[in-house]
């Protein structure tokens, strides 16, 4: 028998599952692969859905979110990790408790309340909970647009307003946010990142396709893996933007609905 001694960075990811494969832990845990990482996971929720609609949830059980994060730290300690659906005031609590417990950092919230549908995903009760708890703990924080209006309590319709935005969120948790500005309407995507120190803008011309199902989820989780391979906030930002954009590029048009992403795309390293 060969035995090897290769090690391989690892992420977690904490999120719901995507029984149709393209967001959720599905995507997190083929963008962990893409990048060489290897995946772990905690299952926050599972859905019967495709690319047409959700048909139904079951919420997992608070301890049992907590049972999944201590079992996995306890023996493959991940590098990085991110967050994704978290579904209920419960649901988040058990994952405050599982990264304090375990000091897990970095750490990539994608604080999921409002789905690209527009579907909500997170009890709006449990979102104070969400801001006041989880969000300070996070290295980064990456809201699309109605996630940043929320936790912002701005509207956002411009370049300036997500800016403010953005300020507004990062006085209040602490960590770096990146905006994603992909719900606007115009020709051009407008990506905003402040940290407390530095400002950057990414713009590029919008991928016009109704192959976007998972693109926070995706987005999320290639800054998680960026980041256990040892790469800067700022660098893995960058690399999990450009991955995105290529996995939208890339998307193999499986369904009759939103359709899933490549995640295939080879990232830059």
């Amino acid at each position: 028998m060969i035995k090897t001694t290769q090690n391989r960075p690892i992420a977690l990811t904490i999120a719901g599952s995507d029984s149709g494969g393209g967001a959720g832990i599905q995507a997190d845990l083929k963008t962990f692969h893409s990048f060489g990482v290897f995946g772990t996971s905690a299952i926050t929720a599972i859905t019967a859905q495709n690319t047409k609609s959700v048909v139904a949830v079951e919420v997992s059980n608070h301890s049992m979110i907590r049972s999944q994060i201590d079992a996995v730290c306890d023996d493959l300690y991940p590098d990085a990790t991110k967050t994704g659906m978290l579904a209920n005031t419960k649901g988040v609590r058990a994952v405050v408790g599982g990264v304090r417990n375990w000091n897990l950092t970095p750490l990539v919230v994608d604080p999921v309340m409002i789905a690209t549908s527009g579907d909500r995903l997170l009890d709006p009760t449990s979102v104070d909970v969400m801001r006041t708890e989880l969000l300070p703990l996070a290295t980064i924080v990456t809201p699309n647009i109605p996630e940043a209006e929320i936790l912002s309590g701005s509207a956002i319709q411009d370049l300036d307003e997500m800016a403010v935005a953005a300020h507004k969120i990062r006085d209040s948790v602490g960590g770096a946010v990146l905006i994603k500005g992909g719900h606007m309407e115009e020709d051009e995507v407008i990506d905003f990142y402040w940290d407390g120190v530095t400002e950057q803008i990414w713009r590029a011309p919008r991928i016009h396709s109704t192959n976007t199902h998972g693109t926070g989820c995706t987005l999320s989780a290639a800054i998680a893996a960026a980041l256990a391979t040892k790469m800067t906030l700022l660098k893995a930002v960058e690399t999990g933007l450009s991955f995105t954009r290529a996995a939208i590029a890339g998307a193999p048009g499986l369904g009759s609905g939103r359709g899933p992403l490549d995640h295939w795309a080879k990232p830059t390293l």
